[in-house]
Formats: C-alpha cells, sequence, structure tokens
C-alpha cells in the first residue's frame, strides 16, 4: 500500500503580507434554491441557480507591533497556500470586514477573530 500525503497547515496573506494565523475556516453558499412544483409525484423537480456567497472566518495572533487594521479592510486579496510543495493556492477577492473581536485567556496568547466576506473566489 502506498503511503499517502494530505493537505497541512496553511499560510494567510492578506494584500501579500503574511498573516499569523491559528484557524481558518472558508465557506461557500452556492445560492441554489430548491423550486417547488404541484404535480402528482408530490416532490420538488428541480433547483434554481442563484448569487455564491463567500464569508471566511479567521483566528489570527494579536502582534505588539505591525498588525493590521483589520477594521479597515475593503477590497482585499485574501490567499491560502499549502506549506507542503506543489499545492494549489486559492484566493478571494474583494474582500471586506464584516466583523471583529478579541479574546484574551490566561492559557492562551491574545486572538483577534475577523469574518469577512468575499466577492469571488478562485483557484490559482
Amino acid at each position: 500500500m502506498m503511503l499517502q500525503e494530505y493537505a497541512g497547515a496553511i499560510v494567510l496573506e492578506v494584500d501579500g503580507h503574511e498573516v499569523e494565523v491559528i484557524e481558518l475556516s472558508p465557506s461557500t453558499k452556492t445560492g441554489r434554491k430548491l423550486v417547488k412544483t404541484m404535480n402528482k409525484t408530490g416532490r420538488a423537480k428541480g433547483f434554481a441557480g442563484g448569487v455564491a456567497e463567500y464569508d471566511l472566518s479567521a483566528t489570527v495572533v494579536i502582534p505588539l507591533a505591525g498588525d493590521l487594521d483589520w477594521e479597515a479592510i475593503k477590497g482585499a486579496k485574501l490567499t491560502i497556500y499549502p506549506q507542503a510543495p506543489g499545492g494549489k493556492r486559492e484566493s478571494w477577492l474583494d474582500c471586506f470586514t464584516t466583523e471583529v473581536g478579541e479574546k484574551y485567556s490566561v492559557d492562551n496568547e491574545a486572538r483577534r477573530d475577523i469574518k469577512l466576506s468575499a466577492l469571488r473566489k478562485i483557484r490559482e
């Protein structure tokens, strides 16, 4: 049996600047909707296309100096790529911040939670 390698940690860039990210959760809503029709089978017959939505939720560490102004992000490009060579990059274009929060605890470093939305997603 051949040993397989899987995707591991990623690197996050915001407009070309590397960010120390702890967690990143991108999600896509396809925008498709179920179309219900009145027919003798009593079930839906298909779906209608819609507008896709791209949301990202990131947790980053708070540096003492050189932190990004997360609240001011508009029109940014967020790119993730695997640390291992040969992986494909994914980018979200025209990103803007929708929510910024901070959390502090005794056991961990200070963290910032950021929620962003994007208008487009591409694979490079």
